[in-house]
């Protein structure tokens, strides 16, 4: 890697991309000009949630970076493969996925129907493992490019704690399978020089899916580029050495000199934010 820490000229494959925490992460890599592939399942305006794949894309290229939208359902195994060779044949490769998509639903068990339980698992599990696997020939090949590659599963520490679980079960258990596929595919994939971390706020952040659940006060939130400056620390980070890790977002920017955090609040001045889940 040069001294100089930047994504340009790298190809980044981002689920979950049309709005929210993977967009801001797209367009932060598309001010160094890197190339984005936008993974996400709404194509089409819904209006119930903003954004889609097709206008992601625009801001990308609005922001400076190479951009080819691919709308595409994780959980279609057939869709993941053709997302990831549209990359390949587009941009000659993949350097960096981030496993960004998933889906919530803060319920009891009584109140989870396994259509939903399913849904979770199915997006958050199943489609983070499975896009980490059709990406690997292309981070294999990065690696040996010494092009840095790079995995970035957005998931949180794990923590065998009661109190995280009783409320959720379901959707515990989803995050945690994402958080179980960045300690296992660290290990598994540290021979081959492809790093596999984690990302997880210590605030509640401004998303469309954040505002569906009923109670949450958004002034007292912090905004997604929070997590799109914190990621481009780890993605510009050296694959061999930054590997295995739980990043938590304010301890990471604080590490890298970011310590004035108050540009990220929803509401400057604010004090006092909504703690996220699962950090002790």
């Amino acid at each position: 890697m040069s001294e100089t820490r930047s994504l340009q000229g790298r190809t980044l494959f981002i689920t979950g991309a049309s709005r929210g925490i993977g967009l801001a992460i797209a367009l932060r890599a598309a001010r160094d000009g890197a190339n984005v592939v936008l993974v996400a399942k709404t194509s089409d305006p819904n209006p119930k949630l903003p954004g889609t794949v097709h206008e992601a894309a625009e801001q990308v290229r609005a922001a400076g970076g190479q951009a080819l939208a691919v709308p595409t359902d994780i959980r279609d195994d057939a869709a993941v493969a053709a997302a990831v060779a549209a990359a390949i044949e587009r941009f000659g490769g993949i350097d960096i996925l981030v496993n960004n998509a998933s889906a919530i639903s803060l319920t009891p068990t009584a109140a989870t129907p396994m259509k939903r339980f399913d849904l979770m698992f199915g997006v958050n599990v199943r489609g983070t493992y499975a896009c980490t696997q059709a990406c690997l020939p292309a981070l294999t090949a990065s690696a040996r490019a010494g092009r840095n590659p790079h995995v970035l599963n957005m998931s949180p520490p794990l923590s065998m704690k009661e109190h995280w679980f009783k409320g959720h079960v379901a959707y515990t258990m989803a995050k945690y399978g994402m958080s179980e596929c960045t300690l296992g595919h660290a290990g598994e994939f540290r021979p081959l020089g492809i790093a596999v971390n984690s990302l997880w706020p210590r605030t509640a952040i401004a998303t469309a899916a954040l505002q569906m659940i009923p109670g949450v006060d958004v002034k007292l939130c912090r905004k997604p580029e929070i997590l799109a400056d914190a990621a481009w620390f780890i993605l510009t980070s050296d694959a061999k050495a930054t590997t295995g890790n739980f990043f938590i977002d304010d301890e990471l920017l604080a590490a890298n000199g970011v310590t004035d955090l108050d540009g990220y609040a929803v509401t400057p001045g604010t004090k006092q934010f909504i703690p996220d889940f699962f950090i002790d």
